[in-house]
C-alpha cells in the first residue's frame, strides 16, 4: 500500500461512492497531517494505545463525552442542578433532530436499538398469512423478534440471501408482495458493511402497502442523510459505536403519519402530558410517548456529547474520510489474497473478510501489534471498521499483520 497516490485513490472511490462532490468544513477538527486527516486523533485516547478498527462493535469515548460523563457524576453525587440532565434531553433530540433530517416530535429515545424493533412490530396489527421480508446481512434481533411472530401470529418470515456481498432492489421485490407488511433492513449490514439504498427499499414497500423499518445502529454518525428524504417509516440506533457516546440511549425515529396510530406497548409516568381529575391522563402524541419512563440521564449526556461533537466534525468530512480509506483497506486486502465479502466500491467504514489463517494465531499476531478487530463466524470472518479517528497507519498495521502472515 505504501506505493498508493492516495489523494488519487480518495478521490476515485469518492467518485464511485457518489461523494467526490462533498463539501468539506473548516475550522474545528481541521486536519493537520495525514496523520490525523480531521484533526480528532488527539481527542480519542485510545489512538495513542491501539490501532482501533473496531467502532463496529464498541466505538471508543472521546475526551468531550468522557467529560459530559464525569459532570453528570460530579452532578449526581453532589446533588447539583439536577434539572440540567433535562436540558440535555431536549438538546439531544433536537441535535439529533437537525443532523438526521427529523422533527424533534419524530424523534424518541429508548434503551437499546432491539426496543425500536419491538415496538413498531408490537403496534401492528398482524394477521395470518401476512408475511415479513427482510435479508441474511440483518442482525440477530430481528429473526428471533420474527421467527417468535410466527408461532404466535401465523406471520411468514422470508429471508433474501446476499450475492456477492450485496443483497439488491430487485432481489427484494422478488418477495415483496401484496401481504407483506414490513420490509426491515440492517441500513448497514453488521456482518459486512453493505449499505442498502434506504430510498429505493422504501419506495418498494410503500408501492405495495408496507412499512420499512432501519436498524440504524451501524449507519448513523458516519455519512450524510436525511431520514425524511429516505422515507423510511421507522429507524433506531444506538449511542456506543458511531455516534460515540454510550450504552441505553438509543434514538428512535418514527415518521409523523405512523405517530397518530402507533400506540406504545407499554406505559408509566413519563407518557403523562396532563394530570386530569380521578386519577386519568392525558398521554404525549409525540414519539416521546414511546419514553415511558426514566432515562438513562448518564447515556442522554453522552448522547448530546456525543452529537456536538459529529456537529462539529461535520458529517460530510467524516464520510470522505472514512468511506476513502475503508475502500482503500478492501483493495490492500484484496491484494493478499483475502476473500473479501464486503463487496467493492461500498460506502460505508465495514470491511469484513475471511482469512486462511488459524484464527486463534490471528488473533494472537493482531493482539501483539496493538490491532483492534472483531473476528464473526467462529473466527474464520475479520469485521474491521474505520472510524473518523483513524488513519493510514492504522491502515496498515492490519495489513502488515496479514501480509507477514501470508
Amino acid at each position: 500500500m505504501t506505493g498508493w497516490n492516495r489523494r488519487r485513490f480518495l478521490e476515485t472511490t469518492a467518485s464511485a461512492a457518489g461523494l467526490a462532490s462533498l463539501p468539506i468544513k473548516h475550522g474545528f477538527g481541521s486536519p493537520s497531517s495525514d496523520d490525523d486527516p480531521l484533526g480528532v486523533r488527539e481527542d480519542f485516547p485510545i489512538t495513542k494505545q491501539l490501532a482501533y478498527l473496531n467502532t463496529a462493535s464498541v466505538g471508543p469515548l472521546s475526551r468531550t463525552t468522557r467529560d459530559a460523563l464525569a459532570a453528570y457524576a460530579d452532578e449526581k453525587m453532589m446533588y447539583r442542578d439536577p434539572g440540567s440532565r433535562r436540558d440535555a434531553k431536549g438538546s439531544a433530540r433536537m441535535k439529533f433532530a437537525e443532523l438526521f433530517g427529523a422533527d424533534p416530535s419524530e424523534v424518541a429515545f429508548l434503551y437499546s436499538t432491539s426496543d425500536g424493533d419491538n415496538v413498531v412490530v408490537n403496534a401492528m396489527d398482524w394477521k395470518r398469512g401476512d408475511n415479513v421480508v427482510l435479508d441474511e446481512l440483518h442482525f440477530t434481533t430481528s429473526f428471533v423478534m420474527f421467527r417468535e411472530l410466527e408461532k404466535r401470529s401465523g406471520v411468514e418470515l422470508r429471508i433474501v440471501a446476499p450475492s456477492n456481498g450485496r443483497v439488491t432492489v430487485e432481489d427484494f421485490a422478488k418477495r415483496v408482495d401484496a401481504r407483506t407488511r414490513l420490509l426491515t433492513v440492517a441500513w448497514v449490514s453488521n456482518r459486512n458493511g453493505f449499505r442498502h439504498d434506504l430510498k429505493a427499499l422504501a419506495e418498494l414497500a410503500h408501492t405495495n402497502g408496507a412499512y420499512l423499518y432501519a436498524d440504524a445502529v451501524q449507519a448513523l454518525g458516519h455519512f450524510q442523510t436525511n431520514l425524511h428524504d429516505e422515507g423510511v417509516d421507522f429507524a433506531c440506533g444506538n449511542g456506543y459505536k458511531w455516534l460515540f457516546a454510550d450504552f441505553g440511549c438509543s434514538p428512535f425515529y418514527v415518521r409523523r403519519e405512523h405517530l397518530e396510530w402507533m400506540k406504545p406497548d407499554r406505559f408509566g409516568h413519563g407518557q403523562v402530558e396532563k394530570n386530569l381529575p380521578d386519577r386519568r391522563f392525558e398521554l404525549k402524541t409525540s414519539a416521546e410517548k414511546f419514553e415511558y419512563a426514566n432515562s438513562a440521564y448518564g447515556p442522554v449526556l453522552a448522547m448530546d456529547a456525543g452529537l456536538g461533537y459529529l456537529e462539529k466534525v461535520g458529517l460530510a468530512r467524516i464520510e470522505e474520510h472514512v468511506v476513502g480509506l475503508a475502500n482503500e483497506l478492501r483493495e490492500g486486502l484484496s491484494g493478499l489474497g483475502m476473500d473479501l465479502f464486503t463487496p467493492p466500491h461500498n460506502a460505508s467504514p465495514i470491511v469484513s473478510f475471511y482469512h486462511p489463517f488459524e484464527p486463534k494465531a490471528l488473533q494472537e499476531a493482531l493482539t501483539a501489534q496493538g490491532v483492534a478487530i472483531t473476528f464473526q463466524e467462529q473466527g474464520k470472518l475479520v469485521r474491521s471498521a474505520v472510524a473518523m479517528f483513524n488513519n493510514r497507519s492504522d491502515v496498515d498495521r492490519l495489513l502488515d499483520v496479514i501480509r507477514k502472515m501470508a
